[in-house]
C-alpha cells in the first residue's frame, strides 16, 4: 500500500499534521510520500492507493487559493472511487472550510477513509494522535 500526503502550509502547523499522518501510515507498514502541493498534480493520482490532502483554513474559511486550491481543483475530477482523507489547521472560525471541502470530495465520488482532522493553530498531542489515526485509516 502506497499513500501520498499532499499539503500546503504557511506557518508549519499543517506540515506538522502531514508528518503525523505519514507516521501513522508507516506505523502500519505502508509507504508514505509527503509532497508539497506544488509537487503533486492530477497525473500522479494513479501512482497511489490512497491520498491524504492537507490545507489550512485561509481568508473567509477557504482553501489556500494560490497553490493548493488550483492543484486540488485539477485533481478533484479524478478522485471518484479514490480513497482519501482530509486534514488541516485553522486559526479562527468553526471549521466551515473543512465541511465545504468534504462536501466537494463527496460530490466527486471520493471515498473518505475517515472524518477529517482539524486543529486550532499548532497541533497538540491529541491532534497529532488524530493525524496518526487518520494515516492508519487511510491505508487499512
Amino acid at each position: 500500500m502506497k499513500a501520498a500526503i499532499v499539503f500546503w502550509s504557511g506557518t508549519g502547523n499543517t506540515e506538522a499534521m502531514a508528518k503525523a499522518v505519514a507516521q501513522g501510515i508507516k506505523d502500519v507498514g505502508a509507504e508514505a510520500d509527503i509532497l508539497k502541493c506544488d509537487e503533486f498534480n492530477e497525473t500522479m493520482i494513479d501512482d497511489y492507493d490512497a491520498i491524504a490532502f492537507g490545507c489550512p483554513s485561509m481568508g473567509a474559511e477557504q482553501l489556500e487559493e494560490d497553490e493548493f486550491e488550483p492543484m486540488f481543483s485539477g485533481c478533484a475530477p479524478k478522485l471518484g472511487g479514490k480513497k482519501i482523507a482530509l486534514f488541516g489547521s485553522y486559526g479562527w472560525g468553526d471549521g466551515e472550510w473543512m465541511r465545504n471541502w468534504q462536501d466537494e470530495c463527496e460530490r466527486v465520488g471520493a471515498v473518505l477513509a475517515c472524518n477529517p482532522v482539524i486543529c486550532m493553530d499548532s497541533p497538540d498531542e491529541e491532534a497529532v494522535a488524530a493525524c496518526e489515526a487518520l494515516g492508519e485509516s487511510l491505508v487499512n
